[in-house]
């Protein structure tokens, strides 16, 4: 391997000016498989920033399952869209932390040596959602790091500058590596899409897993009660740490998941416990919840909808159980509930999120740091779900503590999941 992983650390250019090649853990469409044979670290030419672009020097970078999916290549290959066909690689990673070394024309509020958080959601300025809509709804929106060419798991990464946050001064490069892409997303499907406000009750599915630990503590600082639904009682110690009123162990109610093709009286069964189940988060909360918190579809949306308030809202951004939904309509309509989707966040959303972090009110919740060399085995560990918690990934960082300036709490080192 031509490529010494222990010069990862060291740069002998300054900022604002570029080596020619960098290091970088690089999928190819020929090797698309498990992660552990589809990430191989090759010697890559380092890319210039184009207008209002940035280049930065990762210092470290979080671990997603999405670029598990394209070290598979399902569902979908990454290589047919996004800018893959222009350069015919790709470089995964959709959370990073780093050091503005490159800016491009038209770049104005950032400069080398900038520290910075990135978010992972491009879209075209020239797009017109951008300007007076949303981001998000603009055709060109993709996701930085899985859609595009570019991410962090390399020396250095080129981003859109709207992608970028100051880091947090009171986290270190680890510690702010890994929370955008779960953290931003929560934030948005509470605050922005459910509108939640102080005293309203939450029910939030895999409450101590990667979304989950950011929706039980943005309820808490925004004085919401939450219950988080979880699959051990050392998880749901997790969560009333992380400020829930309480938990409900899941496994205590199997019989509600929703497998589909259920038999009537399988059915009449599975409603049973269902409602078993709603009693319960009324008995914690005090009352049905205002906002049911959900990612994991299929096995759980039938319940959620039946749990939820009157005139109450099913967020939801994701399907991890499965995306085809099968519930019981009747209890939409007649008591007038509502069901949102969100996606990611904006980034004067990701801005505001990231204050509350920099504030210490709301705090990254981290299981391992792993060196540059551990980018296979971090998705393996993904893809055969043995890992317990999130992943971050150490480029130019040499330790877990590097980067942080002031004092103030850190991250939460735990064993989590949903």
């Amino acid at each position: 391997m031509a490529t010494d992983l222990s010069e990862i650390s060291t740069l002998d250019v300054e900022p604002g000016t570029l080596p020619a090649t960098m290091p970088a853990w690089v999928i190819r469409p020929e090797r698309e498989g498990e992660p552990k044979d589809a990430f191989q670290l090759e010697e890559i030419e380092v890319p210039e920033p184009g207008p209002f672009e940035v280049i930065v020097r990762v210092m470290a970078a979080g671990v997603n399952f999405n670029n598990v999916w394209a070290a598979l290549g399902k569902p979908v290959s990454v290589f047919g869209y996004g800018d893959h066909p222009q350069y015919g690689h790709h470089i995964g990673g959709s959370d990073a932390s780093g050091i503005v070394w490159k800016v491009g024309e038209g770049v104005t509020r950032w400069q080398p040596g900038d520290e910075v958080v990135i978010h992972c959601n491009q879209a075209s300025y020239e797009d017109v959602e951008v300007h007076g809509l949303d981001p998000l709804a603009a055709p060109s929106q993709r996701i930085w790091g899985y859609e595009t060419t570019w991410g962090s798991f390399a020396q250095f990464t080129k981003v859109q500058a709207q992608q970028l946050l100051p880091k947090p001064r009171n986290l270190s490069w680890v510690e702010s590596s890994a929370y955008g892409l779960t953290y931003f997303t929560a934030y948005r499907m509470l605050i922005n899409r459910a509108k939640l406000q102080a005293g309203h009750n939450v029910l939030i599915w895999g409450a101590a897993g990667g979304l989950g630990v950011f929706a039980t503590q943005i309820c808490k600082a925004a004085g919401a009660n939450a219950v988080g639904v979880v699959s051990s009682p050392e998880k749901g110690e997790l969560v009333k740490q992380l400020g829930a009123v309480d938990y409900i162990d899941r496994n205590e109610f199997a019989g509600m998941m929703r497998r589909g093709g259920e038999t009537p009286e399988e059915e009449k069964e599975r409603f049973k416990v269902s409602r078993a189940f709603a009693k319960r988060v009324k008995e914690i909360l005090g009352d049905a919840p205002d906002i049911v918190f959900e990612h994991v579809g299929k096995a759980t949306f039938p319940t959620s909808v039946f749990t939820v308030k009157p005139f109450g809202k099913v967020v939801i951004c994701g399907a991890t159980s499965g995306y085809e939904l099968d519930f019981d309509v009747r209890y939409l309509w007649m008591r007038q509930k509502e069901i949102l989707g969100s996606h990611f966040a904006n980034a004067y959303e990701c801005q505001q999120a990231n204050q509350l972090m920099a504030e210490g009110k709301i705090r990254p919740v981290l299981w391992r740091a792993m060196g540059f060399d551990g980018v296979p085995e971090a998705h393996q560990l993904l893809h055969e779900n043995k890992h317990l918690g999130k992943i971050a990934i150490l480029a130019g960082a040499t330790d877990n503590d590097e980067g942080r300036h002031e004092d103030g709490p850190g991250a939460i080192w735990a064993e989590v999941g949903a």
